[in-house]
Order: C-alpha cells, then sequence, then structure tokens
C-alpha cells in the first residue's frame, strides 16, 4: 500500500496520542518517577535517608520539615536508644539541654501507616496533639503504638529509605542515665545536619 504524507501522518499523531496515554496510565497506577520528598539525616555514625509521607500526613511532614529548614535539628542528639525498639532525637543537645521548639502539632495516627520497622514517627507526651520537634524510628515492628479503640497511637509520616544499617548501629550503642534522662548513649549520637535531598 502506498502511503501518501497525510496518511503518514495521520499515524504519527495517533502514535504520539497512544504513547502519552500509556505514560498518564503508567504515571496513574505506578506513580512514575517523580521522587517524594527525602530528608537527609547527616549523623556522626552516618547517614540516614527518609521519605517523607506529604500525602499521608501533611501537617506531620510540613511541621518535620520546618524545623529542617530552619537547621532546628543541626547538633542535637539521639537522646534515647532503646534496643529491640525504637530511637529518638530531635530535641536535645548533647549537655542535655532541651532545645525551646514550636508550637504542638495535631495528631495524625489516623492516616493509614504503622509503626512497622524503619517508619519514623512523632514522639509525643500523654497529650495526643503535644508533638513538636522530637521523633523516633522504629527499631522493629511496634503495632501497639499504632492507632486503636484504646489508644490514640503515634503518627507515622515516613519511613527509611536508605541507611536502615545506621539506624541499626545507633540502636545497639550503650547507653546510660544522663540526670532524668534513662537510655542516652554513653557516647553522643549527634545529628550534623538535616537537609532535603535535591531530585
Amino acid at each position: 500500500m502506498k502511503l501518501n504524507k497525510r496518511t503518514i501522518l495521520s499515524f504519527f499523531l495517533i502514535a504520539m496520542f497512544l504513547g502519552s496515554t500509556l505514560i498518564s496510565l503508567g504515571d496513574m497506577f505506578w506513580g512514575g518517577n517523580k521522587m517524594d520528598t527525602i530528608v537527609v539525616l547527616v549523623t556522626s555514625m552516618g547517614n540516614i535517608e527518609i521519605e517523607l509521607a506529604t500525602k499521608e500526613a501533611p501537617v506531620t511532614t510540613g511541621n518535620f520539615l520546618s524545623y529542617v529548614e530552619a537547621d532546628f535539628f543541626d547538633g542535637t542528639v539521639f537522646h534515647r536508644v532503646i534496643p529491640g525498639f525504637m530511637i529518638q532525637g530531635g530535641g536535645f543537645t548533647p549537655d542535655g539541654t532541651q532545645k525551646t521548639t514550636g508550637d504542638p502539632i495535631v495528631l495524625e495516627s489516623d492516616n493509614g501507616l504503622r509503626n512497622k520497622r524503619g517508619t519514623i514517627a512523632m514522639a509525643r507526651t500523654s497529650d495526643p496533639n503535644s508533638a513538636t520537634s522530637q521523633f523516633f524510628i522504629n527499631l522493629v515492628d511496634n503495632a501497639f503504638l499504632d492507632k486503636n479503640s484504646g489508644s490514640d497511637g503515634y503518627a507515622v509520616f515516613g519511613e527509611v529509605v536508605e541507611g536502615l544499617d545506621v539506624v541499626d548501629a545507633i540502636g545497639g550503642v550503650n547507653t546510660t542515665t544522663k540526670g532524668l534522662y534513662e537510655d542516652w548513649p554513653e557516647e553522643d549520637v549527634v545529628i550534623l545536619g538535616a537537609y532535603v535531598k535535591e531530585s
């Protein structure tokens, strides 16, 4: 069959349409290649990369990013380490001074995310809406921290995508009691810096 220029052009346009449709469907079902927001914690024991669940926990991730952008975490330590449970940081300097934070945020523990190994969640007091800057990373699955009929739970807002070995190493350090605080690492595990990773 002899093809004229108009027929060739028609085939070309149809092919372009089908291609763009397939790409759109791919983005719909598989999310495309767009990388979600990733925060890098640079610690004295190595880097930890955390992918934030910005859609599931918009208030919590926005709060966390505000502290990152303000360099709030720089020079703080992981002040509470419990093997087989979690590592906690984001609020104390090496000398045991608790930093002044912004206002507390509303609890987003009903976002469908679970306190599984490698996830990051907000620490808080007995008041559900008391989280500010402190966070913890789960060393194991901690289902009892999830929201349920008898507990408000703890809000998960991301997960470690690189550096889980660093998290495990921090979780294995020796601890002591420092002032009023138990489970404080004998040797400081310092967050040297935190930044948003460019895509």
